[in-house]
């Protein structure tokens, strides 16, 4: 069985850990305080257990399968070694993830995938003083990343030819959803939505158009029904009349107030 090797035990580690060993890999998940690896597999075998109870298990493993293939340590050496995959999750401190990522490069296999969790810092400053940078793509989750599927993957400037369609073949094996983030930019795209949302719910509460508990509603009861099924081009074209007549791809230039 392939390992791959989880850096970091926090909620998006574990997330991690749980996706790849019910996908049959063998994990091993590290973290610099004894404490933290204690609490994230009695956590996991909890989730595990609650999924077994309501039937929402992921795979053909048992609970009890699943859970033996996930291994903590505190030693990053033995964590990483062997990995033919290794996701970072530590904190978004830039000074962090690359003394992290330095750590890492001087373990990993050559062949191995190097992967960080960042949310908002571009590849090119994560990975720039790395030997293994050529192996290097950031796969930024969807939080949790267990209960939900999206992966934005963006691979470094130096990324060899492989390692975009290695690691998208590798998201889907396990059950994700992987989309290309094609040029590197600060948020990427989840966050860069995310964010121009909130500002405009912020304004509207600003300037009392609309409640807080209201305001939600019109997400949990309006626009995020209608967005967990389609996204929003497909919705313009479904409302754009018969066969998306009338849609028009400078649409959006409408859409100022």
């Amino acid at each position: 069985m392939e390992r791959v090797a989880i850096v970091g035990s926090g909620l998006i580690g574990r997330s991690w850990a749980m996706l790849f060993a019910a996908a049959g890999y063998k994990v091993r998940i590290y973290d610099i305080e004894p404490k933290q690896i204690t609490d994230a597999l009695s956590n996991i075998r909890s989730q595990l257990e609650h999924l077994e109870e309501i039937g929402l298990m992921r795979g053909h493993l048992t609970k009890e399968q699943q859970f033996q293939a996930i291994e903590g340590t505190n030693d990053l050496k033995y964590c990483i070694k062997g990995a033919i995959y290794i996701q970072e999750n530590v904190p978004e401190i830039l000074e962090l993830k690359r003394s992290v990522h330095q750590k890492i490069d001087a373990i990993m296999d050559p062949t191995a995938i190097l992967t960080s969790s960042a949310s908002t810092i571009v590849p090119s400053d994560l990975c720039s003083h790395l030997k293994n940078r050529n192996r290097f793509i950031v796969a930024h989750p969807t939080n949790p990343p267990f209960y939900a599927p999206l992966v934005e993957l963006g691979p470094s400037p130096w990324a060899d030819p492989d390692l975009l369609p290695q690691t998208t073949a590798l998201m889907k094996k396990i059950g994700q959803s992987p989309v290309t983030v094609k040029k590197e930019i600060l948020g990427y795209v989840l966050n860069r939505i995310q964010y121009a949302l909130l500002r405009e719910c912020f304004s509207l509460i600003r300037e009392d158009v609309v409640s807080v508990q209201d305001l939600d509603k019109v997400m949990s009861d309006g626009l995020g029904r209608r967005y967990a099924f389609i996204g929003p081009f497909e919705t313009a074209y479904l409302n754009a009349g018969p066969n998306g007549s009338g849609y028009k791809r400078d649409s959006i230039k409408s859409c100022s107030f």
